[in-house]
Formats: C-alpha cells, sequence, structure tokens
C-alpha cells in the first residue's frame, strides 16, 4: 500500500506576494498496535508471544531509566532516543528558581540508516486530485463547520486543517478566533482541545 498524502499551503507573510509554496501532508493508513507487532515478531524468531510481551515491557523501563538521566538510548538497526526539555513559563536571568521552571517536552526520535531502508522504494498516492487553493472567508468557514457538524460530534485541529486546507498555523489563528466568537467551545484539556459547537452556532440551538 503506499503512503497517503495531501498538499498544504505553507504559511506566508501576508505582505508576500509571491506564487505560493506547497508541501506534502502525510495520512496515515491507520495504526499498528503491540499484539501485530508481538505476533509478527514471534514468527521471526523463537521467542514465544508472552517472551516477546515480557522483553517489550523490560526494554520500555530501561529505557525510561536511561532517557531520565539525560542518557541517548540508541537501538541497532532502529535509531536513536534522546530526551527533550522545555521551560514551563518565560525566564530570564533574573528569574527565580529557574530548575522548578523546567519540565521533560518530549521524546524525540532519529531513525537509523537500516531502518529507512526497509522503506525500499517509496510508493506515494496524493489524495486530492485538485490544487486549487483559496483563502476561506470566515463565512465560508462557518458554512464548512455547519455541514461538519451534521455527522460529527466533536472538531480537532487536524479535522480543522483538513476541512478547510489549512496550514496548522492559520487552522490555530482561526479555531482561537472562533473560540474568542463564542462559535467553539474546547471540551477537552489545552494540550489536546476538542472542539463542538457553541450555543446558537453549527446547529447546536
Amino acid at each position: 500500500m503506499a503512503i497517503l498524502f495531501d498538499w498544504y499551503e505553507d504559511p506566508k507573510p501576508a505582505n508576500k506576494e509571491e506564487e505560493k509554496t506547497l508541501h506534502p501532508r502525510i495520512k496515515l493508513n491507520g495504526s499498528v498496535g503491540t499484539d501485530v507487532l508481538r505476533h509478527r515478531i514471534q514468527e521471526r524468531c523463537s521467542l514465544t508471544e508472552t517472551d516477546v510481551s515480557a522483553a517489550l515491557d523490560a526494554l520500555s523501563h530501561i529505557m525510561g531509566k536511561e532517557l531520565a538521566e539525560g542518557r541517548q538510548v540508541h537501538l541497532d538497526g532502529i535509531g536513536y532516543f534522546y530526551p527533550c526539555l522545555t521551560s514551563t513559563e518565560p525566564v530570564t536571568a533574573s528569574t527565580k528558581r529557574k530548575l522548578a521552571k523546567v519540565k521533560l517536552k518530549a521524546i524525540k526520535f532519529r531513525a537509523d540508516r537500516t531502518l529507512k531502508s526497509e522503506f525500499g522504494i517509496l510508493k506515494v498516492k496524493c489524495l486530492k486530485g485538485s490544487l486549487e487553493f483559496k483563502r476561506l472567508s470566515n463565512e465560508e468557514i462557518d458554512r464548512q463547520l455547519t455541514e461538519y457538524f451534521k455527522t460529527h460530534q466533536f472538531l480537532r485541529r487536524t479535522d480543522f486543517q483538513d476541512l478547510c486546507r489549512m496550514p496548522k498555523s492559520t487552522a490555530m489563528r482561526h479555531l482561537r478566533r472562533l473560540r474568542s466568537e463564542g462559535k467553539l467551545d474546547n471540551q477537552g484539556g489545552l494540550t489536546q482541545p476538542i472542539y463542538m459547537p457553541g450555543k446558537g452556532y453549527y446547529g447546536n440551538n
């Protein structure tokens, strides 16, 4: 199966009138869980599926401890894992208790060449044939959302991007506007927002 993707506009400053450039964005072909991987690993070696589960569990714990010590972890044929930090708020040289402002941002990953080679010849397929991009007006966005909520209960940021064919930065700007206008209500968290229609909008009467 080919990797599915679509073209999206790159964000550009409003005062530049150059030809718009595009970037490919992947659409994942579902996901594979541990049960499937466990079974496939068992087929390739002498371990039982129980053994594979125990090994994966031990690997997770050991990697977590090593990463927590600030070490990079390398798995042959897979890649490098390393921790990345961020601050909980803006910090300056005069900020007190700076250590208390640091938290883990993410565990980042850089693939080994061996893992990349497993791709073989890259096969891709574009989801939409049309490349006619246009900037939607606020009224057109409202119409899109009205149709969307006829068949969906909630909206995520990625859903909004796909619906309106916007880059992430533009989508987030419109979502902030729609929230401030009361048209969308975040029923999720700050880091994982889930939007539902505000009272009186998009069929919520």
